[in-house]
C-alpha cells in the first residue's frame, strides 16, 4: 500500500476506470459476479435493440426495476474516495462502465459514462431526451412528446456502438495518463477493457482494485485484493496523512 500511495502522489495525470464492483457495495447488482444479473437473465432478452423491438414492455419493466434500485442507492466509500481524490486535484477523470450516477452524487465532477446512464431517457426516432427523476410506470410505454415514438433507456445495449464523443475523450485521457486505477471491473467488456492497456503501452502504471482476479490482473503493476470501498477509504486516508491534511 505504501508503494501505491507513492505512485498516486507522484502521478502527473491520474485517471480511474470503474466497473460494476464499485457500485455493488451500494446494493446495485453486478452483471458477471457470483450473484450477477446475467446469471438470472439472458442479455439477449433484455439488453439488445432486438429485444426491445420484440417486447418493449418486458425490457422497460426490467429497466424500471433497475432504475428504482439505482435511484434509491447511496454512494459508498469507493465513490466518496474517488471524489475526494478529485477534490484534492490528484485524480483528473473517472471513466465508468456503470450506468448509475453514484460518482456524481458523491461529488465527482469529471465523469465519462461509456455505457450511458439510467438517468437519461431517449427517443428511438428523434433527438429528444429527458432526465429521469424517477422510473417510469410501465405500462403504458413511454412516448416521445415531440414525435410520439417510443422512448427507451439511455444506455448502450449489446450490439450498439459506444457514444463516440465519450469514447474519444476516454481514449484521450488514457493517452495523457501515467497512472490508472482500475476498480471493480471484470476487464472483459470491450472496448473499455482495453483502455488501461493504452497507459501500460505508454510506460504507465496500472493499479487494480478487485477482490477477485480479472483479465487485467496479470499485467497490473499493483493489485489491491479488497472491495473498492475498503481500498479507497484506506488510500484516501493514507494520502491525506502524507499530505499532512486532517483525516475526517
Amino acid at each position: 500500500m505504501r508503494d501505491v500511495i507513492g505512485v498516486i502522489l507522484n502521478a502527473k495525470h491520474l485517471t480511474a476506470l470503474t466497473g460494476a464492483g464499485v457500485s455493488a457495495e451500494s446494493g446495485i447488482p453486478t452483471f458477471r459476479g457470483k450473484d450477477g444479473l446475467w446469471n438470472k437473465y439472458k442479455p439477449e432478452e433484455l439488453a439488445t435493440p432486438q429485444a426491445f423491438a420484440r417486447n418493449p414492455e418486458l425490457v422497460w419493466k426490467w429497466y424500471a426495476w433497475r432504475m428504482d434500485i439505482v435511484f434509491n442507492a447511496k454512494p459508498n466509500p469507493a465513490h466518496y474516495g474517488f471524489a475526494e481524490l478529485e477534490r484534492l486535484r490528484i485524480l483528473k477523470c473517472i471513466i465508468t462502465q456503470n450506468v448509475d450516477d453514484l460518482h456524481e452524487r458523491a461529488g465527482s465532477k469529471n465523469v465519462l459514462h461509456l455505457h450511458g446512464s439510467l438517468r437519461k431517457i431517449v427517443c428511438t426516432k428523434c433527438d429528444y431526451s429527458e432526465y429521469a427523476e424517477k422510473p417510469p410506470k410501465i405500462p403504458p410505454l413511454p412516448k416521445c412528446p415531440k414525435c410520439n415514438s417510443l422512448l427507451r433507456p439511455g444506455v448502450v445495449w449489446f450490439g450498439e456502438m459506444l457514444p463516440q464523443d465519450v469514447l474519444s475523450k476516454a481514449i484521450d485521457e488514457m493517452y495523457k495518463s501515467d497512472v490508472v486505477i482500475v476498480a471493480g471491473t471484470s476487464a472483459v467488456v470491450q472496448p473499455a477493457a482495453s483502455l488501461p492497456l493504452i497507459v501500460k503501452r505508454n510506460g504507465g502504471v496500472i493499479i487494480e482494485i478487485n477482490p477477485s482476479e480479472t483479465a487485467l490482473s496479470y499485467i497490473a503493476d499493483y493489485r489491491i485484493e479488497k472491495p473498492a470501498g475498503v481500498a479507497m477509504k484506506e488510500i484516501v486516508g493514507e494520502i491525506k496523512r502524507a499530505l499532512s491534511l486532517e483525516t475526517p
